[in-house]
């Protein structure tokens, strides 16, 4: 039997350079209990950069060329709606992933795609909620050009306006100030002491978060002002680096390493036993695909691809972190969202969970207004810089 072949797009990620290999070597976990030595699936490839025209171009070689029976990839679904018209034309089977940069409010849903979601727009509407709840009155929000081009700051406003919030500061780094390894944070601390807020959020991607964590300690201002980070400041990963910093700080999690559920533990050791290397979110997210595509496995090797659809559409599989689903028009099972205090040492990272954070539907009525009155042209997905 001819092994399924999976298309899979690949933007470049200075900032998690091997994730496309994390999440094929995920999706082969939660499909093969030997997944070095299974024939049955085989990746294609395929470097996109950061436009339409390229991923468009990617598709069609996939399809023409490539003969795929599956087109995957990390995605931005800005990119996405113009793939639609030849997926569906040729029947073939999309299953992307995305990190949640942006809420997924389609005007066509396809019943022939599917996506497996980080949904960092959830950790952030949960986020800010907890972090008005907690300290009241104004808070602020960091962030570069980058990372205010995505959906990232105004959930978090969301979040802290449905627990009260009548106003949020906001500061952008201009691009000329906002560098990966170097952040002109000189305006941003002005800001600060002329009008300290009760609380700041950090918005920042890759090691450009580490470079903010290690000013902010600097400042002193970590010992008055409390601080919230986006979700992937605060993965085990990227703390490695800025540990001896004694930093105290808060995140939403829908995801923990750590996280003792014999289901989670399972997934880590296997994961790090097979490929040598401390698991993260990108490998995650290709264990669940896996999951889901193991319970149709007779129906891909077949090419069934109406059964293949019908099931996904309603599919809901649970794994490392609880129940999950990959069919925006299902409403995607809302994911369970820790709100944890971060506390690093030179010898161990602490992290304590304080709250349980709440998600919402991606359709729900108060994210109407982050789709109209967002105008960004950001294609990218977040973290591929």
């Amino acid at each position: 039997m001819a092994p399924i072949k999976i298309g899979f797009l690949t933007p470049y990620s200075g900032v998690y350079p091997f994730y496309s290999q994390h999440i094929m070597a995920g999706m082969l976990m939660g499909l093969f209990a030997d997944p070095l030595r299974q024939n049955q699936v085989q990746f294609i490839p395929v470097y996109t950069q950061q436009s339409r025209a390229a991923v468009q171009e990617a598709i069609n070689k996939m399809m023409f060329f490539d003969q795929v029976d599956v087109i995957s990839g990390l995605v931005s679904y800005k990119t996405v709606a113009d793939a639609v018209p030849a997926i569906e034309n040729f029947n073939k089977l999309g299953f992307f992933f995305d990190m949640g940069e942006y809420i997924p409010w389609f005007n066509h849903l396809s019943p022939n795609i599917f996506y497996a979601s980080q949904q960092i727009w959830q950790s952030q509407y949960a986020l800010g909620y907890w972090a008005q709840q907690q300290y009241g009155s104004t808070g602020l929000m960091v962030m570069p050009v980058y990372e205010a081009g995505y959906h990232l700051s105004s959930t978090f406003n969301q979040g802290a306006a449905a627990a009260g919030a009548t106003d949020m500061r906001l500061y952008v780094l201009p691009q000329e100030h906002s560098g990966s390894n170097h952040l002109n944070l000189d305006g941003f601390f002005d800001e600060l002491k002329k009008n300290p807020p009760a609380y700041v959020h950090a918005i920042f991607a890759g090691s450009a978060g580490n470079v903010f964590l290690e000013a902010w300690q600097q400042s002193g201002y970590h010992r008055h002002i409390p601080l919230t980070v986006v979700e992937n400041m605060a993965y085990d990963d990227m703390l490695t680096d800025v540990a001896h910093l004694d930093l105290e700080l808060y995140a939403a999690s829908s995801w923990s390493r750590s996280d003792e559920h014999p289901r989670n533990q399972r997934f880590v050791k296997q994961f790090e036993a097979t490929g040598g290397q401390m698991v993260n979110i990108f490998g995650l997210l290709g264990y669940e695909a896996g999951l889901a595509l193991l319970q149709l496995l007779p129906q891909l090797q077949k090419r069934d691809w109406a059964a293949v659809k019908a099931a996904l559409q309603k599919e809901v599989i649970t794994g490392p972190r609880g129940e999950r689903s990959f069919y925006p028009a299902s409403g995607f099972a809302l994911p369970l969202l820790d709100v944890v205090k971060v506390k690093t040492t030179a010898l161990k990272t602490f992290k304590t969970i304080v709250s349980q954070g709440k998600g919402l539907r991606f359709d729900a009525d108060i994210f109407r207004q982050i789709h109209d009155e967002s105008v960004s042209g950001w294609l990218n997905p977040y973290m591929c810089i």
